[in-house]
């Protein structure tokens, strides 16, 4: 395959919301076996199959992200490297300006475009223009948007950073440590394996990621948590209260039994005004007896026991 062009993404990290879990988490003392991590699901534009002529541009893309100083000392090395890269930079903010200067100081006005805003469901098309994604993040708890790109047939090249390593299998990510002459050495590899052929297919990619994080799977694993969660034994309320105040603190362990208390009785009142023998049973799912689970479940086998031959 002629190689001309290499697809560089950049995503803003929601490492706030990991870090301020892990913390209560901390503070409560709660048992690691107790914490279940579901995944997320691709969105439905990733899943399509990649058009024919995908990979006919030749651009590197980017979105805008906390660390557009590392894409500032990228783009001048590769650019100088590879005169047939060709960077596409979508989104806006307030670093920009520093994107414009690299592009005014290095004369790289025909190869580097700003796109500014891009919306949600262009994403895909842009995209599958190219060969290569690449990942910057500092902090990340799953990084999503490796996955949409890998989807897209895309070549991963990211920081090893937070879950990341978790995210994708070793030979469709290439990780880095979290600076320029790292991340330039795993482009080039990248570059090397798609000059070379080595590097997987965009199809292979692409067929190999849509059975990773699809609705079905996201629905199983939180259908085995909520008959996990079911299953469990029920505390009474006193050693509620008493684990309340062991775990909490004895200042805010107090506070939070009491407010337990105000909520339980607050329960029993809901209760007494609308009793349960008036609130309609919900549907089974799951059909009589369970019989639609049983039949989804002897079809999954006969498709498994057909693919294996």
């Amino acid at each position: 395959m002629d190689f001309r062009s290499v697809s560089v993404w950049q995503f803003l990290s929601s490492y706030g919301i990991l870090q301020f879990l892990f913390q209560l988490a901390f503070r409560s003392l709660t048992q690691t076996t107790d914490i279940i991590t579901l995944p997320a699901h691709l969105p439905v534009l990733c899943l399509s199959d990649l058009p024919d002529s995908c990979r006919s541009c030749a651009d590197v893309l980017y979105l805008f992200s906390q660390r557009i100083d590392l894409l500032g000392g990228i783009i001048p090395e590769l650019c100088q490297k590879y005169p047939y890269l060709h960077f596409l930079v979508g989104g806006e903010g307030p670093k920009r300006l520093v994107l414009e200067e690299v592009r005014e100081r290095y004369q790289l006005h025909d190869r580097v475009r700003l796109l500014g805003a891009l919306e949600h469901q262009d994403v895909r098309n842009v995209l599958v223009q190219g060969h290569i994604f690449l990942n910057t993040s500092l902090t990340e708890a799953f990084c999503m948007a490796i996955v949409e790109a890998a989807s897209c047939g895309l070549q991963v090249v990211s920081t090893r950073v937070g879950g990341i390593p978790e995210v994708l299998p070793e030979n469709l990510i290439i990780l880095c440590e979290p600076s320029v002459k790292s991340l330039c050495e795993g482009l080039e590899k990248a570059i090397v394996q798609q000059q070379s052929g080595r590097s997987p297919s965009p199809e292979s990619i692409h067929n190999t990621v849509k059975t990773f994080y699809t609705w079905r799977n996201v629905a199983e694993r939180t259908e085995k948590v909520y008959d996990r969660v079911s299953g469990e034994t029920v505390l009474p309320m006193c050693e509620r209260l008493e684990r309340l105040i062991v775990h909490c603190g004895s200042v805010t362990g107090y506070f939070f039994a009491v407010f337990a208390v105000v909520n339980f009785l607050f329960l029993l009142f809901l209760r007494w005004v609308t009793p349960d023998s008036v609130i309609d049973i919900a549907v089974d799912a799951t059909g009589p007896k369970g019989a639609w689970t049983r039949q989804h479940i002897s079809m999954g086998e006969k498709k498994g026991k057909r693919t294996e031959a």
